[in-house]
């Protein structure tokens, strides 16, 4: 049975000056004391400064693990506390980026959600972090987290329990399509998502193109 759990639900601190397109970002996610509600488009109280690029109902909640953290703050030589990465949830005794496509959570008592993309580092994280290089580092060394959807809406909070509730058949991961991706590996979520047992949002086809003119096929 999983043992993982909620360290740190985090949503917007305050809007930050930016030097991006939209001037503004909200990537300053701090942790809440208490019960948050989560609907639809992620926690109460949270917003997303660009939705081109960030949030919607494919992309409610980020959630990065614990152990991932750890390994950056042994890099980095600095702490690095829930919300740095722009994460709602910090969680332990599951890796995110180690999730399949597709698989559904149960978090505390009511609240489900399904595991949607991976993260992919931009400008601005490298802007909020201050690293040399940091969006490449991060992509290289593969620990991005996942993006969640929320199936079922509730109310979370630190401490509740995480429960693998589904975990599809077709064994493609968060961490394996980001960092190396294969024909293989499309076929297979494509066939997952042809026959019901995952629902891929729309621009997982866009990286199918990609993917195959890439490779040559």
């Amino acid at each position: 049975m999983d043992t993982a759990s909620v360290l740190a639900v985090c949503r917007v601190h305050q809007l930050l000056e930016d030097a991006g397109s939209v001037g503004v970002t909200a990537i300053d996610k701090r942790p809440v004391d208490g019960p948050v509600r989560v609907h639809k488009l992620g926690l109460r109280g949270d917003i997303q400064a660009s939705r081109i690029h960030h949030g919607g109902e494919d992309q409610a909640l980020y959630a990065y693990s614990q152990a991932d953290a750890d390994y950056w703050a042994g890099e980095l030589g600095r702490e690095l506390p829930p919300g740095i990465f722009g994460e709602n949830l910090r969680i332990a005794g599951i890796d995110a980026t180690s999730a399949v496509i597709g698989e559904r959570w149960k978090i505390g008592l009511d609240v489900e959600v399904e595991v949607t993309s991976p993260r992919t580092p931009c400008a601005t994280f490298q802007r909020r972090m201050g690293e040399p290089e940091w969006a490449r580092r991060f992509a290289d060394a593969g620990k991005v987290g996942t993006y969640l959807r929320v199936v079922h809406t509730g109310t979370i909070r630190a401490g509740d329990h995480i429960h693998r509730i589904f975990v599809p058949t077709h064994g493609v991961t968060i961490g394996k399509w980001f960092s190396d991706p294969t024909l293989d590996d499309m076929e297979a979520l494509r066939d997952a998502d042809a026959d019901g047992e995952i629902r891929l949002q729309p621009e997982y086809h866009e990286e199918f193109e990609r993917l195959r003119r890439r490779l040559g096929e």
